[in-house]
């Protein structure tokens, strides 16, 4: 089952996305609902890493002083160097 609905964009944003559909060989209306799709897809990943993260936060999972120091190091040269 699909369901339709009207959206509004502006002037430029609807005529990108009628060249990006021409381009492509695809309506327009697929191109809005593919890009609906992923933006939905993204935003449910991202809320469930944002969840994740908050529980394992209230379980008190958290990295030690220690653990944060070695991942920094291996990114950042100390400013001690000679």
């Amino acid at each position: 089952m699909t369901a339709a609905f009207t959206v509004r964009v502006s002037d430029e944003t609807a005529s990108k996305l009628n060249q990006i559909a021409e381009k492509l060989d695809r309506s327009r209306a697929y191109m809005a609902a593919e890009a609906i799709e992923a933006f939905v897809e993204q935003q449910e990943w991202q809320l469930a890493e944002i969840e994740a993260g908050l529980a394992e936060a209230d379980r008190g999972e958290f990295a030690s002083a220690e653990d944060v120091a070695k991942v920094v190091g291996k990114y950042v040269k100390s400013t001690r160097q000679s």
